[in-house]
């Protein structure tokens, strides 16, 4: 059969949802040889035994949405309901994440091999009690996870504090608490890892609204730099702004521009000249900006420099 037949007969017969089960699949008219052959010709690919996904829906998948699909292909490929956790259930809650992993977390009231769960998979074992679990609809299946709370502890537990504090912030702007996630921690019974979590709890803030905006506000406390305000609103000709971080007795901004390599992002010209209009108009009314890329934050000491040359600018003009 030629490939261009072979796609066109997939796609069409392909069931609604993004990944699919082998059976699902099947019952939908994709049978063995046919999905072998699909395989083959990378019109479908093969996520994980069992479960597929559509060639062009996966090459035009951003990085994020792949590990949701990697999570999607687990749920419809074993037969266990499994409580999704850590990574995989900031994932779920729609909790930005970075230089995590692409492994699938799952949580079990046992000790087991991690061959039991496949090379894709990361185990763990603990309890998960009624106040930790939540649930939600994905692809026409009911997903258990871990709450918004008890995923920011586990997550403090395996991750450097840059990726867990990501996660964090996120999770406190979508309804976790400080508290909530000290409980999460204690309801584990585990006292591996607690001072990880501690650690964590002192360094987030939500109102970093990005994952650059945490690791620039985590770099500026470990290079020991002057607490900035941040989101701090000031009224200009052009309206009001609000700026990522400002130290207003000194006049300085900084500005993290998009998370362009996290993100894959690129502004509309209208929404570049808004952005310079607004920046002309701070500077009208004698603040000095600085501005930051995501790879500067890579490399050690360049945003401290920045805003140190912006500093010693400022004390200029004051004096």
């Amino acid at each position: 059969m030629e490939p261009g037949v072979i796609r066109s007969i997939v796609e069409e017969r392909w069931p609604p949802g993004v990944v699919a089960s082998t059976s699902v699949l099947a019952e939908a008219g994709i049978g063995d040889r046919l999905l072998t052959a699909a395989v083959r010709g990378r019109i479908v690919i093969r996520l994980r035994r069992g479960a597929y996904i559509l060639g062009r829906v996966w090459r035009s998948s951003s990085p994020w949405d792949r590990d949701l699909y990697r999570i999607y292909a687990h749920a419809a490929s074993t037969r266990r309901q499994s409580v999704y956790s850590h990574v995989s259930a900031a994932r779920l809650a729609g909790c930005s994440t970075w230089s995590a992993g692409d492994r699938v977390h799952v949580t079990v009231p046992y000790s087991s091999s991690p061959t039991s769960h496949g090379a894709d998979v990361a185990s763990h074992s603990a309890p998960v009690g009624d106040a930790d679990l939540a649930e939600l609809v994905r692809e026409g299946r009911v997903l258990r996870l871990t709450s918004l709370n008890r995923t920011v502890a586990d997550c403090a537990r395996i991750l450097a504090l840059e990726p867990a504090a990501i996660i964090g912030d996120h999770a406190l702007r979508l309804g976790a608490t400080l508290d909530g996630i000290a409980e999460a921690a204690e309801r584990t019974g585990a006292i591996r890892g607690y001072r990880r979590v501690e650690r964590l709890l002192s360094a987030l803030d939500p109102r970093s609204e990005s994952p650059g905006e945490t690791r620039t506000r985590l770099m500026l406390a470990a290079a020991g730099m002057a607490q900035p305000e941040l989101q701090f609103e000031i009224r200009t000709e052009e309206g009001l702004f609000r700026a990522d971080f400002a130290w207003p007795e000194l006049r300085v901004i900084l500005e993290f521009d998009g998370d362009t390599k996290y993100f894959d992002y690129r502004p509309a010209a209208e929404v570049l000249l808004a952005e310079r209009r607004r920046e002309n108009a701070l500077i009208a009314a004698g603040w000095i900006v600085v501005r930051i890329r995501w790879s500067e934050l890579a490399t050690p000491g360049v945003v401290e420099a920045k805003l140190r040359a912006a500093f010693a600018r400022a004390a200029k003009l004051a004096g």
